[in-house]
């Protein structure tokens, strides 16, 4: 992709997830992103969250690879007068400052807001808390998750609440301060100022419940835990088996695609039963449905049949292991690999997966 920020210089004083997916977007869109990480505690501290059959002996890890890449590391200790000149010295010159510091943190640490602008007048400050500017509580990805409904819809009666598999928050947070600064950037240009952009995770999480708060808000349907079902569609989230025994989901959003299912199944009294004419009524008698639908499944293999519901339109997928998602052909474009000064390579996938021409 082009280097649209090839002369834009970003400092990373952020560290775990959120605030480094937001310094490697600008990396992989060629900007100069300089880490600092804190010296007297080993750098980041994903550095240490290694799966048992990681290498021991080395520096880093798969997560904190995952979100750093591209990026000039300086260890420092902030604390410390002379080092902390340092910083403000890249800082000088900088387009973006990335932090994730505690509410009173940055301030007793001179990297606040108002102590930077001095330095220089032009920076955007890009700060994400966890809850809110004003809160000192230490904010993990699973918390938020906790505490604004994710779990508790993810989950089933059966399983009780669970955590998504990725840490979401931390994403959609990264997601927003990345706006937020496009934003900044373009105002900077209008006005030659610089700004401060926050996000909390709280705040991102809440904003991206989408239709689900509507329900509430709306239709004073509290979201109720379903698993993969979907509280407004049906088939949307029920997982079949196959005569071969694996496992595929369907995504029905309208009648004419309910038609579609059952022409491939040749099931054509089901586009007549008055339980299942609508999709309202498919949502009120979803159970039933499954039965019938599952009977006439499970004599398909999952290559046949997935043939035969994408040519006919229907929206449905295989369920995939991340192995087997990523040995597919169709990532590797996706796939970033990077070698360091001891010739060890790491990969991570893209943050920027967008393409933009001229």
């Amino acid at each position: 992709m082009y280097s649209f920020f090839k002369d834009l210089k970003v400092v990373e004083l952020a560290n775990v997830l959120a605030g480094p997916a937001v310094g490697m977007f600008f990396a992989e869109l060629g900007a100069d992103v300089i880490k600092i990480e804190n010296r007297t505690t080993g750098g980041d501290v994903t550095r240490s969250w290694k799966l048992p059959s990681e290498d021991k002996t080395l520096n880093t890890s798969a997560y904190y690879a995952s979100v750093n890449w591209n990026k000039k590391v300086r260890l420092l200790d902030i604390k410390n007068k002379d080092e902390r000149a340092k910083v403000y010295e890249l800082l000088r010159d900088a387009d973006i400052v990335i932090t994730n510091y505690k509410a009173g943190d940055a301030v007793k640490l001179g990297m606040d807001f108002d102590t930077l602008k001095k330095i220089n007048p032009t920076l955007i400050y890009a700060h994400l808390s966890g809850f809110g500017e004003d809160s000192k509580r230490t904010a993990f990805d699973i918390v938020l998750q906790a505490e604004t409904g994710y779990m508790f819809m993810n989950g089933t009666t059966e399983s009780g609440p669970i955590k998504m598999p990725v840490a979401l928050i931390d994403i959609l947070a990264a997601h927003q301060l990345k706006e937020g600064i496009l934003v900044a950037l373009i105002n900077r240009i209008k006005t030659g100022a610089g700004c401060k952009v926050t996000v909390s995770l709280f705040d991102a999480a809440v904003a991206s419940l989408a239709n689900q708060a509507t329900n509430w808000l709306m239709a004073a349907h509290d979201p109720q835990p379903m698993g993969s079902l979907h509280p407004n569609i049906a088939p949307y989230g029920e997982l079949f088996t196959t005569a071969d025994q694996k496992l595929i989901v369907l995504a029905v959003g309208n009648d004419k695609q309910f038609k579609q299912l059952c022409a491939v199944l040749k099931l054509n009294t089901a586009t007549a039963n008055e339980k299942f004419i609508s999709n309202t009524d498919r949502v009120r008698n979803r159970k039933e449905l499954f039965e019938v639908l599952q009977t006439e499944i499970i004599k398909h293999s999952s290559d046949e049949l997935m043939k035969e519901l994408i040519n006919a339109d229907v929206p449905a997928g295989l369920i995939k292991s991340v192995k087997e998602l990523l040995e597919n052909k169709s990532c590797e474009k996706l796939i970033l690999e990077e070698k360091d000064a001891t010739g060890i390579i790491s990969s991570r996938i893209k943050t920027s997966i967008f393409n933009i021409t001229r």
